[in-house]
């Protein structure tokens, strides 16, 4: 057994083989049904920016700036709580996150200025809990290996899914009882959910994951760095959601200047690019872990880099729309890959510490956001169109280093072909 990897207290769900899609979806509702709900006051928040700074009295850029808030939040905490992810039950750090969000949810809704910033500040914190907390719950459901992972990529699959449509979805119930009623919706939406959450472990559905003597705090984090290719790879998560993040946020620019899209027809661009990472995380998912997969996860994941490589330099180049859009999808569906390879791995290798990891990789991601963006505003400053490129693809360079790193760590546990 490598290091890291333990059985669960809690005997997970055993059946003849990999489970199914389906049944997987059965035993974790809740899980998945809470990883849609924690993305959805952010997304009220963004889609409905310009009223709420109305209703504040400031400014939008002045609002704007406070979801910068909550991602210093989701970092902080995210890493601050990584060592202790693993060391209480997940249902009960479920809870405990959905309650703080509806908490906020609820702040959020009364259109003050000072209560919108602290709004923000606790969705994140309650995101960097909630987050890895459902992950790892998925995956210590059906204990190690293939099937802990692909139950974890079963989340990560979902959040995809929920950033694509959640949008449209909030914006008709909207049309009833406006932004103010969604976080509402939302907040009692959590509190249902975190009742469910304490049922459920006290029912003993729970599995904690023991994992020998308990480490100290601070040797949590060296035992987790000792772990084969831990390192590299919440680089590589760290990297990955700094381009592709940063990509996002100038998207809209680049087709409105290069294509002369309006924002009707921008939606479409972006219904596009979310469809092409909520499938290709799924199905990389389902690949990779499958019983007897044919594909390595270590070498797909180096393959989706250099795919990201291409497609993060070469999209800001491009002049025809056709290609364009082609453009947009792959680089949407080569992020998914590395995501879903990113996890699988964590899971598989970490065993125990998957908790922790977990957490410092969702960290990663929000740190990743606020690079991303920076360093594309930087390199079209500085150079333009081509900047940007340049920016990207030497992160995306730096990752793939990473990901030959990741592949070296490789056993036979892993290769093609073995369960």
């Amino acid at each position: 057994m490598s290091a890291g990897t333990s059985r669960s207290a809690v005997a997970p769900e055993k059946s003849p083989g990999m489970p199914g899609d389906l049944k997987m979806a059965r035993a974790l509702w809740p899980v998945l049904v809470a990883s849609a709900v924690g993305l959805l006051p952010f997304t009220v928040f963004s889609t409905y920016l310009v009223p709420i700074a109305e209703e504040t009295g400031s400014g939008v850029a002045a609002v704007g700036g406070l979801r910068g808030l909550g991602g210093l939040a989701a970092l902080a905490v995210g890493t601050a709580l990584a060592p202790l992810i693993d060391r209480v039950p997940k249902s009960k750090a479920v809870a405990v996150g959905l309650v703080v969000l509806a908490v906020s949810s609820a702040l959020g809704a009364s259109g003050d200025f000072l209560l919108t910033a602290v709004f923000c500040l606790l969705v994140g914190a309650a995101t960097a809990v909630i987050n890895p907390a459902l992950t790892a719950a998925a995956a210590d459901r059906f204990g190690d290996g293939r099937s802990a992972a692909r139950a974890a990529t079963l989340v990560t699959s979902t959040t995809s899914m929920t950033a694509m449509l959640a949008a449209p979805l909030i914006a008709l119930p909207a049309l009833l009882w406006g932004w103010e009623g969604d976080l509402l919706a939302v907040a009692v939406v959590s509190l249902l959910l975190a009742a469910v959450f304490l049922v459920r472990g006290r029912k003993g559905e729970d599995a904690v994951v023991e994992g020998g003597p308990r480490t100290g705090y601070f040797a949590s984090f060296k035992a987790l760095a000792q772990v084969r290719g831990s390192v590299p790879l919440l680089a590589i998560s760290f990297l990955r959601t700094a381009v592709f993040m940063g990509y996002l946020a100038y998207l809209a620019v680049y087709y409105d200047d290069r294509f002369h899209l309006d924002p009707a027809l921008f939606s479409l661009v972006w219904t596009l690019s979310g469809a092409s990472f909520f499938v290709s995380n799924l199905l990389t998912g389902r690949i990779t872990n499958a019983e007897k997969s044919t594909v390595g996860t270590e070498r797909l994941l180096l393959v989706g880099l250099l795919a990201a490589l291409v497609t993060a330099t070469g999209f800001w180049f491009t002049t025809w729309l056709p290609l364009a859009l082609a453009f947009t999808s792959l680089h949407a569906a080569s992020h998914a890959v590395v995501a879903a390879c990113a996890v699988s791995l964590l899971v598989r290798r970490c065993g125990s510490m998957r908790g922790s990891a977990l957490s410092l990789n969702a960290a990663g991601q929000s740190l990743g956001v606020f690079a991303g963006a920076a360093l594309g505003g930087a390199g079209l400053g500085i150079a333009g169109y081509p900047g940007i490129a340049a920016a990207f693809g030497l992160l995306v360079a730096v990752a793939v280093v990473a990901g030959l790193l990741v592949l070296r760590s490789e056993d036979e546990d892993e290769m093609p072909g073995t369960a």
